[in-house]
């Protein structure tokens, strides 16, 4: 049997490879998507779940980032309203860190620079006639209310592997790729444990291991200069903080900022911190100072008084930032760039990745494919993501209530907390694990915390989830719910069905 030449291999399973994969599918490319773990495993599910301009990155003077961030802001939303919302934050003037007119100014810019046409514009409010002042110490007066978006991260990445394969894209995670050699005007691509595959082109979109990559590659010649900076950002999740379904968006005095968000509606997410990132790639968590550091900014702006013993849980991810030579994590790029190299005849070229933000990843995405297209004919048709929504995505952007009403109504029997969760995770997808149910017991094992058979399959069978851990903290949040006995029993449950 003739193997397969793919037209584009991509390497990495994040949100930057997996936009990459979808967008030069539906060109028409033969693509293969070799992620080493699960997809979004790494840094593309450990972000602050935002899809924003990066207020902060103005005073670094990092406009056309802010601009493009802030475009792509409302056109995510339109093409995924279900698992991006919008959100409202509450940003508190902390006296003697920035001046009010400051803040005041960015915001004007925030607002106007990237094309706002749906998202309501920054107010000034006075906290102590608003509910969105309550949790706050009585010290914080005056703030401004200003917008950005909500996303499921990890979901974000699974949706853009569903239309790559929709397209004919092979999606491959447990794929560890060993090494890769240009040659014969290809690239021959060693996976661990399978047969080695051929491609014309490939994408480097390994993120932090971007260089590792590079490392065991054979037959390139990488440019000098451009290099990564591996920041580590980290979070945690307590109970719940506040009622208000602002965010808040709060100035630390070493000029670093954070937020606080509601979260899987009974928990509050805090973070992020910015430091640099020595350690193993394998072996990323939130330091003890990390979290600290974070209690001890929300103890500045809020009265519940949050300590390390009040964590549930807690993450990190590394971000592979360019290099720009800051001084400080917290203020470098949050920009992309790119490095192609190709062979002496202008083919096989190889494409890294550089950077980047989650807000960005479509554009970038588009980007890199066209500069793949110059040397790989097949790509050269016209960019075509902006135009089609997501897997679920298909309904009107303020329709999600709409659709659970719909779906509640069609099938009675469900909790609508239940339906609430499934269409904010799989929008109009969700009729596809219900064609064949009409009660409660028909949908299978109840894992707890309602997740049922019937999804479990779902996401196994389209999804690619192989383990319980797949399931609850990628596919969903649920892991936060679960204990270690209910967790076991899923994980049982996927692997006896795998095997069958």
């Amino acid at each position: 049997m003739k193997q397969i030449i793919y037209d584009l291999a991509v390497i990495g399973g994040g949100i930057n490879g997996a936009g990459i994969a979808r967008d030069a599918a539906g060109r028409g490319a033969k693509v293969v998507l070799l992620e080493r773990g699960d997809l979004a495993r790494g840094t593309s599910s450990a972000s602050t779940k935002l899809i924003h301009g990066g207020l902060r990155y103005l005073e670094h003077y990092e406009f056309a980032l802010v601009r493009e961030s802030l475009i792509e802001r409302e056109r995510l939303w339109a093409i995924a309203p279900h698992i991006i919302w919008p959100l409202r934050f509450i940003l508190p003037h902390q006296k003697g860190i920035r001046p009010a007119w400051l803040v005041r100014l960015g915001l004007f810019l925030y607002d106007h620079i990237g094309g706002r046409k749906l998202l309501p514009a920054t107010r000034t409010v006075n906290l102590k006639n608003e509910p969105a002042g309550k949790p706050l110490k009585p010290e914080f007066v005056r703030a401004f209310e200003y917008s950005d978006c909500w996303v499921d991260d990890a979901r974000l990445v699974v949706l853009n592997a569903m239309d790559a394969a929709k397209h004919g894209a092979d999606i491959r995670t447990r794929s560890e790729v060993t090494h890769l050699e240009r040659r014969d005007g290809l690239w021959h691509i060693h996976v661990a444990g399978q047969e080695p595959l051929r491609a014309r082109a490939v994408a480097n979109a390994a993120g932090p291991a971007v260089l590792d990559l590079l490392a065991r590659t054979n037959g390139h010649d990488r440019p000098s200069g451009g290099t990564i900076r591996l920041v580590r950002g980290s979070h945690i999740v307590v109970r719940k903080m506040f009622d208000t379904p602002q965010a808040y968006f709060c100035q630390n005095p070493d000029g670093r900022i954070f937020f606080a968000i509601p979260y899987e509606d009974d928990f509050t997410l805090i973070g992020t911190t910015d430091a640099d990132h020595t350690g193993s790639l394998d072996d990323i968590h939130a330091t003890a100072e990390e979290i600290d550091y974070i209690c001890a900014s929300a103890a500045v702006y809020f009265k519940q008084a949050i300590t390390p013993a009040n964590v549930l849980y807690s993450f990190a991810g590394v971000r592979p930032l360019v290099d720009d030579g800051s001084g400080k994590p917290e203020t470098a790029s949050r920009g992309y760039h790119f490095e192609l190299d190709v062979d002496a005849d202008e083919t096989a070229p190889i494409l890294s990745v550089f950077g980047g933000k989650i807000t960005t990843y479509r554009h970038l995405a588009e980007s890199a494919v066209e500069r793949l297209s110059k040397h790989v004919a097949v790509l050269k048709s016209e960019s075509w993501t902006l135009r089609k929504s997501l897997p679920g995505g298909d309904f009107p952007i303020d329709g999600a209530d709409r659709l659970a009403s719909d779906i509640q109504r069609e099938h009675a029997y469900l909790p609508a907390a239940l339906v609430h969760r499934w269409v904010r995770s799989y929008g109009t997808k969700t009729r596809a694990f219900l064609s064949n149910a009409s009660a409660l017991a028909d949908l299978g094992t109840a894992f707890g915390h309602s997740l049922y058979a019937v999804e479990a399959d779902y996401l196994v069978d389209h999804e690619w989830a192989q383990s319980a851990e797949d399931i609850l903290w990628r596919r969903s949040k649920l892991g936060l719910r679960f204990n270690t006995e209910e967790a076991q029993k899923l994980e049982d449950y996927v692997v006896s069905r795998r095997c069958n």
